[in-house]
């Protein structure tokens, strides 16, 4: 089968934000089956969109696959690293990729089971927007104007609130402000994909935002579609017929394990009731002969349609989910916490079958991530890790690097924590949450987020409020629809929605939605969020009868932490010549120490004693001399005229022997007996770092002549050239 690839040259604008969206199809990548160029402002981003026709696939899924990168040359950078080539995707473009997949899947016909690929690459980028608005947008252009049969404008936008008022595609500089980062697709039929963070946002608010979110999508979304109606590129795509089981073998499914399937799907325990269903399908499989494949397909497909059938029934028509449970019932929770003697703080959090190990270590500024994008560089000072391993459910698979949605996963129960993380200067640790799933049966992620902010307080992180989220599903039919609270994972399997939502007692901080229907409305995502929030406090109670807050001390296992702020102009003095003078106090105290260019210092060491005595060698050292000040200071050298007294590290003055004593001093050693002597001296004179000390106020009495020191050196001996008095002769009278 081969794909006729058409010429089709279309330039579009969608006009949302400061800056549209210029869209230009059919100029650029033309051995693709789709391709799109997208310019906002002054980035440029290309994606293309290819099939494989004779890769035709028997699995019930979309085998597509989506691949963001940016290329550092895009901001005029080289790549960091030793190896100047991008190499693995980052974290950040593992996400956007992410993002274009969980807003493209969805809308595929059924049926469809043809290897496809979306490249999305950024080739320019202005550091004023982040790339991923236009990439979700030029790989639906490249899926909607190529033979690939897509039929819907996806409309991809990012809400930000300033000001009280809700702004399209803010640039991150205005992001970086605002309490909502909304990120919003969808069609002209509604609402496709959500991925928000919030910093306790209120549940009207956010629902406010969707809808007004969902308001701009469909203007734009129907402006493409009529451009794209021009084109007549519909005749041209590819057509899929879904596979469809024979009507005769239906009804015969039905009428031999419709009752013995719905047992099955209610049997107690996620294991015992998969293996309960597949009984059930290897009983029908076994009067099929194996040679006869498509039969074997049929019959599988059939099996597999009863169990959603029969499920969606259950909930939409009778109420009753598989487990019994009603439609906004949650499963039983159990806490623990620090039940990992080393770690700085741990949390087991299990929500029926669903159940994650959570811990908190605690690290000091030099354990912070950097982070190299286009947008810039920065330091990641709190970052939240998620491992799905396969005994989690029970299977056998090696281990590898983190997965996509391991990645995905970890990010969104980040997300959800970040807000009520203390701002640096009130707690300078730099803080990683990891959550090991040990077993999985629905919302697993949002156990992570449970889990992660009582390992949070089990650490003594002072966070601003408890965390706790949940996972909400949907189930539709002909305008009839049931909203369901912590679904279990065969209700994600045959439901509409996978809704997730996290937050304190206050409000929202994080969101997630993916879909399997076409679109939905924000009607239906607003109920949905206030029946998570009475799920949410309801979690919240629990968690607080385990830990009500965090802990008054960090563990004792963690590093002691301490930051001062010095005058910037002071940042050379406290590193010294060739670092002497900050290796000094870390040889000293035994601690780290980290200088940023902002005049922050972080002292980091084993015991609260290190960091106290590292910090007042810190402060003594970057301290201004005052004059007429009383300092206690050390000789370094002693000379004839006087001596060099150290008042504060690396800080010497001078004690003239005139101003060592109310009384005249001879010889400097009748006051001072030698260097590393402390004496008590006062500042006289500060000019031009010159210092002039003087002792007189603290100088003892002037000891009698005997017990005065002798002068120092070999005894004075008399010179032989030295004139002598000739002998007085009295004179003669006459």
């Amino acid at each position: 089968m081969n794909l006729v690839v058409p010429r089709v040259h279309q330039k579009i604008e969608i006009p949302v934000g400061m800056h549209p969206l210029v869209v230009t199809v059919g100029d650029i990548a033309r051995q693709a089956h789709g391709a799109a160029m997208i310019q906002h402002e002054e980035t440029v981003v290309i994606a293309t969109a290819c099939m494989e026709v004779d890769s035709e696939r028997g699995e019930d899924f979309v085998p597509l696959i989506c691949d963001y990168r940016e290329n550092t040359y895009a901001a005029g950078k080289f790549p960091g690293g030793f190896i100047k080539r991008e190499g693995k995707p980052s974290e950040k473009e593992i996400l956007t990729s992410r993002l274009i997949d969980r807003s493209v899947r969805p809308l595929f016909p059924k049926g469809y089971r043809f290897d496809t690929q979306v490249i999305v690459s950024v080739y320019s980028a202005s550091q004023v927007y982040d790339p991923d608005v236009a990439a979700l947008n030029a790989a639906t252009m490249a899926l909607l104007f190529s033979p690939i049969p897509f039929y819907e404008a996806v409309v991809g936008i990012r809400v930000a609130e300033v000001d009280g008022q809700f702004v399209v595609n803010p640039t991150l500089e205005v992001l970086q402000k605002s309490p909502l980062s909304l990120f919003v697709s969808g069609t002209v039929h509604g609402i496709v994909m959500v991925e928000a963070g919030s910093n306790e946002y209120p549940e009207d608010r956010m629902a406010e935002a969707l809808l007004f979110a969902q308001r701009v999508i469909q203007a734009q979304a129907e402006r493409i579609m009529e451009a794209y109606r021009q084109t007549g590129l519909e005749a041209d795509k590819l057509k899929v017929e879904p596979p469809a089981v024979p009507e005769e073998l239906m009804a015969e499914v039905q009428a031999r394990f419709s009752e013995r399937m719905r047992a099955a799907l209610q049997t107690p325990g996620k294991q015992a009731a998969h293996m309960a269903v597949e009984a059930l399908l290897k009983e029908a499989l076994a009067e099929v002969p194996e040679e006869d494949e498509e039969r074997q397909q049929a019959v599988k497909r059939a099996l597999d349609q009863l169990k959603r059938d029969i499920v969606r029934r259950m909930i939409i028509e009778e109420g009753i989910r598989p487990d019994g449970r009603g439609m906004t019932e949650i499963r039983p929770i159990r806490i623990e916490v620090g039940l990992l003697p080393r770690t700085h703080g741990s949390a087991l959090f299990t929500r029926g079958e669903t159940q994650a190990l959570v811990t908190c270590t605690l690290g000091t500024a030099e354990d912070a991530q950097k982070i190299e994008e286009l947008t810039g560089e920065s330091f990641k000072r709190f970052m939240l890790h998620y491992n799905f391993p396969p005994f989690s459910v029970g299977e056998v698979s090696p281990l590898r690097a983190p997965s996509r949605r391991e990645i995905g996963h970890g990010a969104l129960a980040e997300r959800a924590l970040l807000p009520v993380i203390p701002p640096e200067d009130q707690f300078p640790y730099t803080i990683r949450v990891v959550s090991e799933i040990l077993e999985s049966n629905g919302s697993s992620s949002m156990a992570t987020v449970c889990g992660g902010s009582l390992a949070l307080m089990d650490a003594g992180v002072p966070i601003r409020a408890p965390v706790a989220g949940i996972a909400m599903g949907l189930f539709t039919d002909q305008g009839r629809y049931r909203i369901l609270t912590d679904i279990a994972g065969e209700e994600d399997h045959t439901g509409d929605m996978d809704f997730k939502v996290a937050g304190t007692r206050a409000g929202i901080t994080a969101l997630q939605m993916d879909i399997k229907v076409p679109a939905l409305s924000a009607d239906v995502l607003r109920e949905a969020l206030y029946q998570a929030r009475e799920a949410r406090l309801f979690i919240l109670d629990r968690m607080a009868e385990v830990l009500p807050a965090p802990r008054p001390d960090i563990s004792p296992r963690a590093p002691r932490l301490i930051v001062t702020y010095i005058p910037t102009e002071k940042i050379a003095t406290l590193i010294g010549p060739g670092g002497k003078m900050v290796k000094s106090i870390i040889e000293k105290t035994g601690v780290k120490i980290d200088i940023r260019d902002d005049g922050r210092v972080f002292i980091a060491g084993d015991t609260a004693a290190a960091c106290e005595a590292a910090l007042k060698m810190v402060k003594d050292v970057t301290a201004d001399v005052e004059k007429g000040r009383t300092y206690l200071g050390k000789v370094t050298r002693i000379t004839d005229f006087g001596a060099f007294v150290e008042i504060l590290p690396g800080i010497v003055g001078l004690l003239h022997k005139s101003e060592m004593a109310p009384y005249p001093v001879r010889d400097v050693r009748e006051v001072i007996q030698g260097e590393g002597q402390e004496i008590l001296v006062k500042v006289l004179d500060v000019e031009d770092n010159r210092i002039r000390l003087s002792h007189r106020d603290f100088a003892p009495p002037r000891p009698a002549r005997s017990e005065r020191p002798r002068p120092s050196g070999p005894p004075r001996e008399r010179s032989e050239h030295r004139r002598r008095r000739p002998p007085y002769t009295r004179p003669h009278r006459t």
